[in-house]
């Protein structure tokens, strides 16, 4: 047999036996979405755009059996409000649910509005607005005896209003499971230059008296944020507290929503290792994918998101479903990124020090009849996916055989650009909603694989 020429930097040793499970999710945020360049082979379900007009940092609210949506203020009113029997709709957009300007506020649009219910059975919203006092937007508060309103604002003034840390926007409510309310929101610093940090304040059963003192849960610190992060939503898993958050600049195709994680309500948190929903996650379905909610019912887990229209002047909402992968999120048609290197192998080798791989590390020697790599992914519903196989084959074209679940065996073509010149292959699939088994076993010739990605 010919033996085809090892890359530069092949090493001999082999890592066996590395559960993606553990190398996945027990670090800390390394569970994520990856932007990739290949288009979508037929098998994805992309996020559905439910109201295709303007309706942007949509927060959801269900109330028995029907859905009511708030946005940002737009052609339907100061606080848009549409409902729908589902997530995906059909939504109805009423108008406008705060149709009297508090006093406090002067002229501009409202911003990122939350509402919840209280225990007394009345609504509470928290709202932006632009503080004519302060000069930068602050919190306001509003309440309601129907989902639908009229919201009336409280109080002579705003709820939080700090104009030397560059105002406050982005409100959202969280409840804990031992029943105490917190209000999170972001002080505007990226409006002043100063640092843009998320916030925790304790307030009573009301949501409007403040208690206790505001805890930092998660301030800016990456370049893909832009020094922007914002829209906090906090919800509560099993085993730790998942903190949803956008990104960068809102205007453009880098805004992204990603998540962070922490044990403990006040932190600190570890933010994930990727972004959960970015415009290349996607493949380009959803522009500038942010200001995100989590809605749950009868009809599952969804993340609602605005995106751009197409002409670039509205952002329309989209839902997508939601998994919980050993309780991180996984978002149905945003590319999650699983490491070859990270998988169970057999007769085959890690190399690492590979130019241009993801992280740096790839398998190699996948050479033989019983050479093969096999990665735990995650569907957070069953159906039609897509696997994007990141690989390199330079000593002519070469073939594995993908097997799901130990189902029929499919044959993955891997076209010859190079040792280390990496590229992907799409191939679609059919998931069981949770964890599926993918093996790669070699056929012909020879490929090192880099990364799996699946939507």
């Amino acid at each position: 047999m010919t033996r085809r020429p090892l890359p530069p930097g092949q090493r001999t040793g082999v890592r066996g036996l590395l559960s993606i499970l553990v190398a996945m999710l027990v670090a800390a945020g390394s569970l994520g979405v990856a932007a990739g360049p290949a288009a979508a082979a037929p098998g994805t379900t992309f996020p559905t755009l439910a109201i295709d007009r303007d309706f942007p940092d949509p927060d959801i609210l269900r109330v028995g059996d029907r859905y009511h949506g708030y946005a940002t203020s737009g052609p339907a009113g100061r606080v848009p409000h549409a409902s729908a029997p589902s997530p995906t709709g059909p939504w109805t957009v009423h108008g406008d649910a705060l149709p009297t300007k508090p006093g406090w506020a002067g002229n501009g649009g409202f911003w990122a509005p939350d509402v919840s219910r209280r225990a007394d059975g009345t609504y509470l919203m928290y709202f932006t607005a632009p503080s004519q006092a302060a000069g930068r937007m602050c919190l306001g508060a509003a309440v309601a005896d129907t989902p639908a309103g009229p919201f009336r604002a409280v109080g002579t003034g705003p709820l939080v209003c700090d104009a030397a840390e560059g105002g406050d926007i982005d409100p959202a409510s969280f409840v804990d499971t031992d029943g105490r309310r917190y209000l999170l929101y972001k002080n505007d610093g990226n409006a002043i230059g100063r640092p843009t940090i998320l916030w925790l304040q304790p307030v009573a059963a009301d949501g409007i008296t403040v208690t206790g003192v505001r805890r930092e849960l998660l301030r800016n610190d990456r370049p893909e944020e832009a020094g922007v992060i914002e829209a906090p939503v906090l919800g509560r898993r099993p085993s730790h507290y998942v903190l949803f958050y956008s990104l960068g600049v809102y205007s453009g195709r880098g805004y992204q929503t990603s998540y962070a994680v922490s044990g403990s309500l006040t932190g600190p948190f570890t933010k994930a290792y990727r972004s959960l929903v970015t415009t290349d996650s996607v493949d380009g379905r959803v522009v500038g994918p942010g200001g995100a909610d989590v809605v749950s019912g009868p009809h599952g887990d969804h993340l609602t998101f605005h995106g751009w229209l197409s002409g670039g002047g509205a952002r329309g909402m989209y839902v997508a479903e939601l998994g919980w992968a050993n309780d991180y999120p996984v978002v149905r048609g945003s590319r999650v990124r699983y490491e070859a290197e990270r998988g169970r192998l057999n007769n085959a080798e890690v190399r690492t020090g590979a130019r241009g791989a993801s992280q740096g590390a790839v398998v190699a020697r996948i050479d033989h009849a019983d050479s093969w790599v096999e990665l735990s992914v995650f569907a957070a519903r069953a159906g039609g996916h897509t696997v994007h196989v990141g690989y390199a084959a330079g000593y002519g074209a070469a073939q594995h055989t993908l097997t799901v679940n130990d189902g029929p065996g499919v044959v993955v073509d891997y076209p010859d650009h190079g040792w280390d010149n990496w590229r992907q292959v799409a191939v679609p699939v059919e998931l069981r909603a949770g964890w599926n088994t993918v093996r790669f076993t070699h056929r012909t010739r020879w490929a090192e694989l880099d990364f799996v990605e699946v939507a």
